[in-house]
């Protein structure tokens, strides 16, 4: 598990400075059983989260990123808060949150309609729990965690038992709340809100593996498949948009929008390697590009006949440098060769998605050679160098654990 600590683009220095959210210095957020915590939503996109770190830094002073290096998609990216002792669990192939944890009760407080709970000073225990939610079922006893898990819709209450009182916990009818024989109650150590259709009373250890994201909204662009016809054209499912190579900005605007960014492209370092025009250029080319971070999409115009010649998709894998630049472009890349059209939530053995790791892309297009290796521009990146791999009207940038980090469409001249 990697383990990186987030530098908001506006701070300079990874820590900040701490301002009291009030007047005893513990931070408050809101309960809301099966739908958020403070102002994380569950569903929410990963890049909306740190939106939201961003803009309250003097809440989130300390804010870690944790994910598996070698295999991104097999387990959760989280984003942690150690101060305030909670995590945010992300789903690792939509990159949307799908559990909040909350591992350490005392160190900030809970809000519920008027009710507060948590915190150094108002011990969240079995009583206090169950004044402030109400009556709910018998919950259940892991006997090998040693812990009593009581059950909300969308939200859980995880206790440990001492080892000399687990007979309290084995009766299914017991009483509630619980009670201890020397008249003390148990103290909640974890508390987990969640999406209510993964409500089940299976313990706290299954909720953390199997609770998952609510279903997006009907009409929503995120995750949006984007189907890649090499050498002809960008198909935006949900809209039903066709953007060709060839294109114009006028073209581009009316179908997807304003873009969220407009830069001139500098000098193409690459351009060395092109057999057909070697020869030098200056720092800057009349190439532009047409920025939609929200939708993980780069567009390059030609500077002389305006007209598109490039598309850029991004993956967003963390442990990249553009890690939460971009939203993930959930592209299917096929051969305009391919007979048929692709329906959107269908592939076929020789498309190639953002969960295609660099092997696959080999067995599918053959072997194209070795790669160009791209160092990150700056010089005190955390991220290390990718491999840039090219084929007659794609390339693909390849981070060290085999997965896409970008992948370049273009049409060959001639």
């Amino acid at each position: 598990m990697q383990q990186v600590q987030h530098q908001p683009r506006s701070a300079g220095t990874t820590r900040r400075r701490r301002c009291e959210s009030t007047s005893m210095g513990i931070t408050t957020f809101d309960l809301h059983p099966g739908r958020g915590f403070g102002p994380f939503t569950l569903g929410m996109p990963l890049h909306e989260a740190f939106a939201q770190v961003d803009h309250q830094p003097n809440i989130y002073d300390v804010v870690h990123v944790k994910y598996f290096d070698e295999e991104p998609l097999k387990l959760d990216i989280v984003i942690s808060f150690p101060d305030h002792g909670f995590h945010l669990r992300f789903d690792p192939w939509s990159q949307r949150l799908r559990l909040i944890e909350v591992y350490d009760v005392k160190r900030l407080q809970m809000q519920y309609a008027t009710n507060l709970i948590g915190g150094p000073s108002m011990l969240a225990t079995f009583q206090a729990v169950y004044t402030c939610f109400g009556p709910t079922y018998p919950g259940t006893y892991d006997k090998d965690r040693g812990t009593y898990t009581l059950f909300y819709p969308g939200l859980s209450f995880a206790f440990p038992i001492p080892s000399q009182y687990a007979y309290c916990c084995r009766n299914v009818e017991a009483e509630l709340p619980l009670e201890f024989p020397d008249g003390t109650t148990p103290v909640t150590s974890r508390v987990c809100v969640y999406d209510g259709s993964s409500d089940s009373k299976v313990g706290v250890g299954s909720i953390l593996n199997k609770a998952t994201v609510p279903p997006l909204p009907a009409g929503s662009l995120y995750m949006e498949e984007v189907h890649a016809k090499l050498r002809e054209e960008l198909w935006f499912t949900v809209g039903n948009e066709h953007i060709p190579f060839g294109a114009s900005p006028q073209d581009v605007w009316t179908l997807l929008g304003t873009p969220c960014g407009i830069h001139q492209k500098q000098v193409d370092q690459m351009m060395i390697h092109s057999a057909s025009d070697p020869r030098p250029r200056t720092t800057r080319c009349g190439d532009y590009f047409y920025n939609y971070f929200t939708r993980g999409l780069d567009i390059l115009f030609d500077g002389q006949t305006h007209k598109i010649k490039k598309f850029v998709l991004h993956t967003n894998f963390p442990g990249h440098s553009d890690f939460n630049s971009y939203v993930k472009c959930n592209f299917v890349i096929y051969d305009a060769d391919v007979e048929g059209i692709i329906q959107p939530g269908s592939t076929t053995k020789n498309c190639i998605t953002p969960s295609t790791k660099w092997e696959q892309v080999k067995e599918i297009l053959g072997d194209c050679g070795p790669a160009v290796i791209q160092t990150p521009g700056a010089t005190n990146s955390p991220f290390g160098s990718t491999f840039v791999y090219g084929y007659q009207n794609v390339a693909f940038e390849v981070m060290k654990n085999g997965y896409i980090a970008t992948v370049t469409l273009f049409r060959s001249q001639g």
